[in-house]
């Protein structure tokens, strides 16, 4: 069967079909931000498919443009008014874990923000809030508006 030809649940009964340990709430900032950074990624990078230009170069260099701590933390202060009160929360959480490690391009408050960015993507993925989540990650496309 192809995949425009499967239903919505079909799709999701095949792909990504292992559900975390713990609920979504109980999980680490820092476990939520690691399947964040993923989810992102291929987020950003069917975006970039999606565009005319496939050399192998140019796909490496505009999906950075997005994927840099730096970006990250931008897009999370475009996103700040527009989060609830839950969505902030898990921001703060992310924000405020420890991970012991940096960003090689970033100071320590663009990766922290950027961990917190990631988290909030990790735990709008696990609560299943797909729209929400595409919501967000379409308004961090907008970089340079």
């Amino acid at each position: 069967m192809k995949w425009d030809e499967m239903s919505d649940q079909e799709i999701k009964s095949h792909l990504f079909s292992f559900p975390p340990a713990r609920e979504p709430g109980q999980l680490h900032p820092l476990v939520l931000a690691y399947m964040g950074d993923a989810i992102y990624e291929v987020f950003v990078r069917q975006y970039v498919v999606a565009q005319t230009n496939h050399k192998p170069n140019y796909l490496h260099r505009t999906a950075t443009r997005y994927v840099s701590a730096k970006s990250q933390a931008k897009s999370l202060q475009r996103w700040l008014p527009h989060l609830t009160e839950e969505e902030q929360d898990v921001v703060k959480r992310g924000r405020n874990a420890k991970s012991g490690t940096t960003a090689k391009n970033a100071d320590v408050l663009e990766y922290r923000h950027s961990t917190a960015f990631e988290c909030l993507i990790g735990y709008l993925y696990y609560t299943q809030q797909w729209e929400r989540l595409q919501y967000l990650m379409l308004l961090s496309l907008e970089q340079d508006k």
